[in-house]
């Protein structure tokens, strides 16, 4: 770690962590002397992180190890070196001026301040920041930090100033400027070649580094520099810098190791020196420690082996102290042995590998194993069933150091090994093909200089289960079921289970969607039922019987029929203009040999997969290619082929790849050839567009053929587009419904095709020529106009509708609006028009050929709006199932139409129909006969439709009861001064109305 000096952050953190069970606690060592943190405020320690506050370099730079310890033991960690970053002040003394002749060499001293860790150098010429450029004349040394020009010129004379720059803190200080002159005492001559700065006669690098190698030389003329790997090439990787002076090998490795040479040359001569590249390795790991147990008084023997250049030496520390070689302790490069161990050998121990460049630490614990034997719960006290014939182990593995002896007893008897009765090395006991008499009571005991445990276990023989499951051989069909039935022979005394499986996996009853269901019928026995069989059922299925003291299986076979398994890839041979020659290989006949094939074909014209014709018609089971006839030509198709036995049909192939037939001359004439209408002197020829699947090639269109009927030549046209559906032919010399024989062909880049039947059909008749007459146009409201009209009977040109065109009277004609009738309509109309408006109108025929001419303009103004104000203070008295209304005038607006009367609507609640009494007066009298609540609204009535209907009143009828005028109520909707004439009114009976 590297801690600038003038950091704001004031402390240094060194991390450690270590893995421990109990959490390990820590310590610090300084250059190999623990640290007191209690004694220094300085020093705090955070979860293993040594925390060091206002560092100093005189106090606390050095090499630091972490030392962790837990109840096994002590481990010490690599070594972390903490620098401090600074950079010191040139000193402030004045610098002498150098002063050379023109041509002489030159070397500017920088003489850098104290430092540390490394600096960068440069050179300002005269002021800041004009920096010297680098270049064959001139060099910078980042290893001396001098500036050399290897021939001074005019232009170098100047002030010089060494620039250093600290790589950690970017710190930058200045020298003392130098000055250079050039003496007045001549030019300096030629000379040859001085090699001013170079590399050291041995460099050392770590593998995988860059090595930076300076060569740098005095002479006139500029000397050039070359460099070369005496005996071998320079690596490739290698690259020149400044002008060849520096050499740079990235990522170094053994293989550049080497002597290396750097050659100064001018005409004058040449100089050479040369140096050892030497490429050193940190040390590795090849083979590390693990941690091991030993039994008190077994030998430890631990190897570990790491890699480095040099070769690395080892060291070895227990719980972080050095262990030294003694009576019992040996260590032999890299090989530690510890004979006879006992419990104060136990702990943690390091394997230390180092050579000169560095140190790595392999760690691992010795667990020193001493106690008396004793038993797992898992072996104390069983009881092991086992049947006649078979081999019984019982267990005996007390956990013990050193190592117990074991002895075995049947009953009250020491055994006595025979070649049925084995103690094996571990101390378990086995019997071959046990029988009644080896049933009973065992005892093991296992004994060492710390003490003794024992097991009891007890040995029962029984006689071997016997299974038996049928039927042995099935054979089924598809969708059929079956029963699988197995029953087990066994011991009486002991209970069975049974478990099922097929081919070798249990059956999951659960996911198995129905088909499979376990059937206990009676102790001894269960069934399987298999119901609607697939072909993924067939195989081995197993019936396993279990019992405390043995497991018995059998199996039995289950071949599925089914429909045959898809064919394999389909291959497309041969192809011609409509043939494809396919061929396939067989699939899974499914236990049914295979009766015959399908061939279905598809293309982008067809409804999915069709079957095609093939030769032979029928393709029969053992054939493996066939062709498909009858096909288009130039049409994209793909194959498949599905197979049939007698169980039925299986799932198709997978599709073969897109295939185009060849071109061929099309076959297929256009259909419903027929006449259009057109504009006089046009005959229009119209046909049904043949389908890209009958166009047979490229290069597809059309030849229509025409001449008067009578004629003999033929007018051929020749249409280029495929998609076409009509050809237009004008000639201002047809007589208008001209008789013509017309036929349509067709052709490709292969040559012409057939032509469509010969049909007659007609040239046009014209488009109207006559303007509608008795043109009226009727205001029926504020938005509505009735236009009518009549129309001259043609012989030509008759017309299949009419169009009315409409704008305002601010309007032009070019912004009318349009409506069409057709057929023989002679009225029509207008709605949604603006009220008390002006429209101009002109009415034309038309018909498939145009237009005819207009009519003459006619006018009509839409009605004026309906009053907007509603009728006003309704007031009404009801006299049993009669209501007596009355409401004030409605006085519309200037631009509103007059009122003409009045509207009451009235209807019982929850209907949508209203009943309607119409009056001129401003009171009415409404009957309402049924039981219920009535919703009555007055409306005014005009010219321009109804107005604003009055806000809504809810009046009960009571059909078949009186009310009596004492009864009677009078009700106001909306009371003003205006109304006290009309209460007067509505005091008298209802007669006098």
């Amino acid at each position: 770690m590297i801690f600038p000096t003038d950091s704001e952050e004031k402390k240094v953190s060194l991390n450690c962590q270590a893995r421990g069970n109990p959490t390990p606690t820590y310590r610090w060592l300084r250059n190999g002397t623990e640290i007191d943190i209690e004694s220094d405020y300085r020093f705090s320690l955070i979860e293993g992180s040594l925390i060091i506050s206002n560092p100093s370099e005189m106090k606390d730079s050095g090499q630091y190890q972490c030392l962790t310890t837990n109840m096994f033991g002590s481990i010490l960690s690599r070594e972390a070196v903490l620098q401090f970053a600074y950079l010191g002040n040139f000193s402030g003394r004045t610098r002498s001026a150098v002063s050379v002749r023109e041509g002489q060499g030159v070397v500017l001293m920088c003489s850098p301040p104290l430092h540390s860790p490394e600096i960068i150098y440069s050179w300002v010429f005269n002021e800041f920041p004009s920096f010297v450029v680098e270049d064959s004349r001139r060099f910078i040394s980042q290893e001396t930090g001098n500036l050399y020009i290897s021939k001074v010129q005019t232009s170098d004379v100047g002030s010089y100033i060494c620039l250093v720059k600290n790589t950690v803190t970017n710190a930058r200080v200045l020298s003392p400027p130098t000055p250079l002159t050039l003496r007045n005492d001549g030019v300096m001559g030629e000379y040859e070649p001085k090699i001013e700065v170079h590399f050291p006669y041995t460099v050392t690098a770590a593998r995988g580094t860059t090595v930076k190698m300076e060569c740098f030389a005095l002479g006139n003329p500029v000397p050039t520099i070359s460099w070369r790997k005496v005996n071998g090439h320079n690596p490739s990787k290698a690259r020149l810098r400044k002008s060849q002076a520096v050499l740079e090998i990235p990522n170094v490795q053994l293989e550049d190791s080497g002597t290396y040479e750097c050659k100064a040359e001018n005409s004058r001569g040449r100089n050479v020196f040369r140096g050892q590249l030497q490429v050193y390795t940190y040390p590795h790991w090849v083979e590390k420690l693990n941690d091991t147990q030993l039994d008190s008084g077994d030998q430890l023997r631990w190897e570990c082996k790491a890699t480095g250049k040099p070769r690395p030496t080892y060291r070895w520390l227990k719980n972080g102290a050095p262990l030294w070689p003694q009576s019992r302790i040996e260590m032999i490069s890299g090989v530690l042995m510890i004979h006879s161990v006992n419990v104060s050998d136990a702990g943690m121990y390091q394997c230390l590998a180092e050579n000169k460049y560095g140190t790595i630490y392999a760690s691992a614990e010795l667990k020193i194993l001493a106690s008396a034997p004793t038993f797992p719960l898992n072996q104390m006290r069983k009881t092991i069933i086992v049947t006649k014939g078979q081999e019984v182990v019982i267990e005996c593995k007390p956990e013990a150091s050193p190592k117990p002896t074991i002895t075995w007893k049947k009953g009250d008897k020491v055994l006595r090994e025979n070649k049925r009765i084995t103690i094996l090395p571990h101390g378990s006991l086995r019997i071959l093909n046990a029988s009644k008499s080896d049933e009973g009571r065992y005892l093991c005991q296992g004994v060492n200089v710390f003490g003794s445990a024992e097991i009891i276990a007890s040995v029962s023989v029984k006689e071997p289960t016997r299974i038996e499951l049928t039927p042995k051989k099935i054979e089924l069909t598809v969708g059929e079921s079956i029963v699988l039935s197995c029953k087990a022979l066994h011991d009486s005394t002991m209970d069975v289970t049974f478990y099922w499986t097929l081919n070798g996996q249990p059956i999951d009853f659960e996911k198995e969607g129905g088909h499979f269901e376990s059937i206990k019928a009676q102790a001894s026995s269960a069934d399987l039922m298999i119901r609607n069989i697939l072909l993924m059922h067939a195989g081995r299925y197993g019936c396993r019987v279990q019992t405390a003291a043995d497991t018995v299986s059998d199996e039995t076979e289950l071949l599925v029929r089914g429909p045959p398994g898809p064919p394999g890839v389909v291959i497309v041979e041969e192809i011609t203009d409509t043939t494809a020659t396919l061929s396939w290989s067989p699939g899974a006949d499914n236990h049914s040999p295979i009766s015959l094939y399908n061939l279905q074909a598809r293309s982008p014209f067809s409804l999915g997969w069709q079957t095609v014709k093939t030769v032979p018609d029928l393709i029969s089971g053992d054939m493996e290619s066939a062709m498909a006839v009858e096909l288009n030509p130039w049409v994209e198709y793909e194959f498949r082929v599905v197979a049939t036995n007698k169980i039925g049909t299986g799932d198709p192939s997978a599709p073969s790849r897109v295939i185009r037939t060849n071109e061929a001359v099309p076959k297929t004439p256009p259909a419903n050839v027929s006449g259009r209408s057109g504009r006089r002197h046009e005959l229009v020829i119209a046909w049904e567009p043949v389908s890209e699947e009958f166009q047979s090639g490229e290069g597809f269109g059309y030849i229509v053929a025409f001449r008067p009927n009578g004629t003999r030549g033929w007018k051929e046209k020749m249409v280029t587009s495929s998609d076409a559906s009509k050809f237009i032919y004008r000639d201002e010399s047809v007589p208008p419904l001209t008789p013509f024989e017309v036929k349509v062909g067709v052709y490709n880049n292969k040559g012409d095709g057939p032509f469509s039947p010969i049909v007659v059909i007609c040239s046009a008749e014209g488009e109207p020529t006559a303007a509608p007459i008795d043109v009226k146009a009727t205001s029926l409201s504020v938005s509505e106009i009735l236009v009518a009209w009549k129309h001259i009977k043609e012989s030509l040109g008759r017309p299949q509708g009419f169009e009315v065109g409409y704008w305002k009277d601010m309007q032009q004609e070019e912004a009318a609006q349009k409506v069409k009738t057709e057929g023989n309509e002679s009225s029509i109309l207008l709605t949604g028009l603006e009220g008390n408006t002006l429209y101009h109108l002109t009415v034309r025929a038309y018909n498939a050929a145009g237009y005819g001419p207009p009519s003459t303009a006619v006018h009509a103004a839409t009605k004026k709006s309906p009053p907007s104000q509603a009728p006003g203070n309704i007031m009404w008295i009801q006299d049993g199932s009669h209501v007596s209304l009355g409401w004030e005038p409605v006085r519309p607006l200037a631009n509103e139409s007059d009122v003409m009367g009045y509207k009451v609507l009235f209807r019982q609640e929850g209907q949508s129909n209203s009943q309607v009494i119409e009056t001129q007066k401003t009171s009415a009298v409404v009957l309402l006969p049924d039981v219920g609540v009535y919703i009555i609204e007055v409306c005014a009535v005009s010219e321009g439709g109804d107005g604003t209907a009055s806000p809504q009143i809810r009046v009960p009828s009571f059909s078949g009861g009186k009310v009596t005028s004492a009864q009677s109520t009078l009700h106001v909707l909306s009371t003003s001064s205006s109304s006290v004439t009309l209460l007067l009114a509505l005091m008298v009976p209802s007669t006098s109305w």
